[in-house]
């Protein structure tokens, strides 16, 4: 089998979708994405309409990574709430016809900001399209799960005891080498887990603005995307992986706020942008939000490490950024522990 992450097989994917999905009619001409790293995606051109399509690598991969078929479900069970996301058609399960699961949705032709400070906008488009991310995360964190048919979506408990848990052993399996920073803040995050406030929630588990297209012309977004880490869980957990962002440096790099002059940009303060949260959901404030802060720098120190793995094994849909972003896993390890004081 072919562990080629770069290319489809347009004649078995055109004659999967001539036969399961309504309407389509080719021919088809596929090109792939570049950003993201763990699930290839590609865009799907017809003469009439656009696809995408989204899939699991093929090859050896960790148990319970790289599930498509969770992304598939969760969203399309919020197809009608007031969380934007892409239209989904169908899922492949069948290996045998592009080497790996798949799944199908509508092509959202939006923008998409891979540099937080988008500075190529105004200050109040700046202002809108923050809110807007805020809104939407407030939105997601009060969807009705037994409403959309989501209770089962993840195991009940303690979700970052789950969490500390599960990364932790992801990290051990794809480790590379022995990293001191990384091994406190895992001892460190299991000692103060916060006891359970019984918030149950949909959580995103990657939620920031680059996983987000937003109207060409306006502020509103389209969808959100990139679903793999979703899960019910507790809320506070997107809330600061958004604050974790942004403390990483500016540019489309580390894709945070780090030296940026918010006030002029008319960007919110962290302060703000978790006051503004906390008012749509009619929260008085959240207590040890450092914790939250250092447990995101933990799970995203493991991604990556899960990441650099993948290319050092030859897996990587994209082999040169994945490198670069693995060499960030003890910057993340050491911001977790500075979080922790806060």
């Amino acid at each position: 089998m072919s562990t080629d992450t770069q290319t489809l097989d347009i004649p078995k994917v055109t004659a999967y979708l001539e036969k399961h999905l309504e309407g389509f009619e080719g021919p088809l001409e596929v090109s792939k994405f570049q950003a993201g790293q763990s699930n290839p995606t590609f865009l799907l051109k017809t003469p009439s309409r656009n696809f995408v399509l989204r899939r699991k690598p093929p090859g050896v991969l960790l148990k319970s990574a790289h599930a498509v078929d969770r992304e598939f479900r969760v969203q399309k069970a919020l197809q009608d709430t007031d969380v934007p996301v892409s239209k989904m058609h169908l899922l492949c399960e069948d290996d045998d016809v592009i080497g790996s699961a798949f799944y199908i949705m509508d092509h959202v032709n939006g923008r998409n900001f891979m540099d937080p400070r988008m500075l190529d906008e105004t200050n109040e488009v700046r202002a809108g399209i923050m809110d807007e991310m805020n809104r939407v995360l407030a939105a997601l964190h009060d969807v009705d799960i037994n409403a959309v048919g989501l209770a089962d979506y993840g195991p009940p408990g303690n979700y970052y005891e789950r969490q500390i848990a599960r990364w932790t052993k992801q990290y051990r399996a794809s480790e590379t080498e022995d990293q001191p920073a990384m091994n406190e803040l895992i001892e460190r995050l299991t000692a103060n887990i916060p006891a359970d406030d019984g918030q149950r929630t949909l959580v995103h588990g990657d939620y920031r603005i680059d996983n987000m297209m937003f109207e060409k012309d306006g502020t509103k977004c389209l969808a959100v995307l990139d679903w793999e880490l979703s899960t019910i869980g507790h809320p506070y957990a997107d809330l600061a992986a958004v604050i974790m962002q942004w403390q990483m440096p500016a540019g489309t790099e580390g894709r945070g706020f780090g030296g940026a002059d918010r006030g002029a940009l008319g960007l919110p303060t962290d302060e703000e942008f978790i006051a503004k949260y906390c008012e749509r959901r009619g929260l008085d404030g959240i207590d040890n939000f450092g914790f939250y802060v250092a447990f995101c720098f933990f799970r995203m120190a493991g991604i990556i490490q899960g990441v650099l793995k993948r290319a050092l094994d030859g897996n990587a849909s994209n082999p040169e950024r994945a490198m670069k972003v693995g060499a960030y896993v003890p910057v993340f390890a050491a911001n977790g522990l500075k979080a922790l004081e806060r």
